[in-house]
Formats: structure tokens, C-alpha cells, sequence
């Protein structure tokens, strides 16, 4: 791979490797939704809400339109879900196990 594309999807995963960040782009399976909705939903403040997502958005992974005075983020790419999908699956398994054996079950 070219170090440049390296670069980028260093950046992407970077993006993607704060929780605050995954649970918005979670929120934003159900479609569209503005800050205050994304605010009301996830329980963060407004502020982190809209600095998460300038960062999603620089790196390609939500889109934004107007709509009349508010902003509605969406995926811009949905196999980003399959992307975490994946690695939650595997996580979620791993620690099913782990649990067992500090359990013994």
C-alpha cells in the first residue's frame, strides 16, 4: 500500500477509536438526526456532540445537510457499521470467554 493511503486510513481509524464518536455513528443507524436529537439520545453536551462530529465528518464518515435552521447528520458510508459490526462481534466473543474463565462457566 502507498504510504499516503496509509496515512488516510490510519486517520479513519483514528476517527473511529473514541467511544463518544462510535456511539453517535450507532445513533445514526436509525437515519438522520440533528445535534439536540443526538444530544438527547447518547447524553452527551452539546459541545462534545458537535466537536465529534466536525471529526466524523472530516474523515468522510458522516455527511450533513440543511434542513430549514437545522443541520441532520447521516452515514455517509454504511459499511462503516459493517466495519464495526465485525469487530464488535469478535470482541463480544472474546469476552464471553474471558468471562468464563475468570468465572469458571
Amino acid at each position: 500500500m502507498a504510504p499516503e493511503l496509509l496515512d488516510l486510513v490510519a486517520e479513519r481509524f483514528k476517527a473511529l477509536s473514541d467511544r463518544a464518536r462510535l456511539s453517535l455513528l450507532q445513533e445514526l443507524r436509525g437515519g438522520p438526526m440533528t445535534v439536540n436529537e443526538l444530544v438527547e439520545a447518547t447524553g452527551m453536551g452539546q459541545a462534545n456532540v458537535s466537536r465529534h462530529l466536525a471529526q466524523l465528518f472530516a474523515n468522510g464518515l458522516v455527511a450533513r445537510e440543511r434542513d430549514g435552521v437545522f443541520v441532520r447528520y447521516e452515514l455517509a458510508d454504511e459499511d462503516v457499521l459493517k466495519l464495526c459490526e465485525l469487530v464488535c462481534g469478535r470482541l463480544e466473543s472474546e469476552l464471553t470467554e474471558r468471562r468464563k474463565v475468570v468465572t469458571g462457566r
